[in-house]
């Protein structure tokens, strides 16, 4: 089936053995609606209670995961940032045993829906976005469970022969209405798969929501274990590779008056951006590590000529604790590394308790200063240092939320 993102082919630049899942957004707007292989199985599912599980907002929680939980490494939280995904990624990453195969890899773990539910949506997808587009041959699905509540997969290798008679062929879209059952086969995949839950019932804290109308689901991504029942739900934080609360990770870091949080270069709509081929040249997120929330991240959309990420040298100050009434901060940009006691994580490996180290060299500069609390100054610097630059030149940019 072409070429597999397994296709997640390389370790990031930013943190060397970061994996780098650059690609999820594909060419087309993935937007939330514009049998042989069914049944239930016991791929990590449990009977449903008598008295059933409730989430926070009144949803009864999924009693089947979304995939063969058994068959799955790892998986890497919400808020990973890579590549032309300048903003933190609002899906979580299921890693299989045999990742490092690549393309060998077996399309042999079972995609499950969680929930009694219909397929909206079908995007078949022909290349995965980015500085370097790669062609891939897999499926991005919609599965709507109830009026505000959706399951969201991303590069699933091969549909089940019920949901694949809809196919739209490669490179197109097209929305359906197939019903699905809770636990019901619909798909496989190898290496890795994207997932996440949209509940419209909540918006998340972006100082300006309107900035993500270009995905308008984002500002409505939870962190998808609080939708299972606390078996399957204990079953991901034990894989999760993020200890810290929220443990399936988070995307929105905003504080309004403060420099955290993510941003767009005046002019540019937003997250859509003015370039659609191109569309996060003008994004900012200046955060933390989606696993080792200590670190101090710095996500841009054109640093030289590609979206690169980086993380701070001395890992401050605190973006955070940044308002106008600071004046600007310089950060010298460093590549970084995962590790634990003192071991470079393989990025293979199940590892709790990973933390970013830094390496010394520093890549650049970037100049950031407050100048209202939703306006901010920025001058980037390649290949210089904090005492090789002393204030703004004429080429600065405005970023706004």
């Amino acid at each position: 089936m072409g070429l597999k993102k397994k296709h997640l082919a390389a370790l990031s630049v930013v943190l060397a053995v970061f994996l780098s899942f650059s690609g999820c957004t594909t060419e087309e707007d993935s937007g939330q609606d514009q049998a042989d292989d069914s049944g239930e199985t016991d791929g990590g599912a449990t009977d449903q209670n008598e008295s059933e599980e409730v989430n926070e907002t009144g949803f009864v929680v999924f009693d089947y995961p979304p995939f063969d939980l058994e068959k799955v490494a790892y998986i890497l939280p919400m808020g990973l940032m890579t590549g032309a995904h300048v903003t933190p990624i609002d899906h979580q990453y299921y890693v299989s045993y045999d990742f490092n195969l690549g393309n060998d890899a077996a399309v042999d773990i079972e995609v499950y829906s969680p929930g009694d539910g219909i397929v909206t949506s079908i995007q078949h997808m022909s290349v995965a976005a980015g500085d370097s587009p790669m062609p891939v041959d897999d499926f991005r699905l919609i599965i709507q469970h109830s009026p505000t509540i959706s399951s969201i997969y991303i590069h699933i290798d091969e549909l089940s022969e019920k949901i694949a008679e809809f196919d739209p062929g490669l490179g197109e879209y097209a929305s359906v209405n197939i019903e699905v059952s809770a636990g019901e086969v619909i798909g496989r995949y190898g290496g890795s798969v994207d997932y996440n839950i949209a509940d419209e019932d909540v918006i998340l804290p972006f100082i300006n929501p309107e900035s993500y109308e270009r995905e308008s689901w984002k500002i409505h991504c939870v962190d998808p274990f609080d939708y299972f029942n606390e078996s399957i739900k204990n079953t991901m934080v034990e894989k999760c590779l993020r200890t810290a609360d929220p443990i399936g990770g988070k995307i929105c870091y905003d504080i309004d008056g403060r420099l955290v949080g993510t941003w767009f270069e005046e002019g540019t709509n937003g997250y859509e951006g003015v370039d659609p081929d191109r569309y996060w040249a003008g994004h900012l997120s200046i955060v933390y590590d989606s696993i080792d929330p200590n670190a101090i991240v710095v996500s841009i959309g054109t640093f030289i000529d590609t979206a690169q990420q980086f993380t701070v040298k001395g890992n401050s100050p605190d973006p955070a604790n940044i308002s106008v009434d600071d004046g600007f901060v310089i950060y010298e940009l460093v590549d970084s590394e995962y590790v634990k006691n003192d071991t470079v994580w393989d990025g293979i490996s199940l590892v709790k308790g990973l933390k970013v180290q830094n390496i010394e060299y520093v890549q650049g500069v970037i100049l950031l200063q407050l100048i209202e609390d939703r306006k901010l100054k920025v001058e980037i610097f390649p290949n210089q240092t904090a005492d090789e630059v002393s204030g703004f030149t004429d080429d600065y940019n405005i970023y706004v939320r």
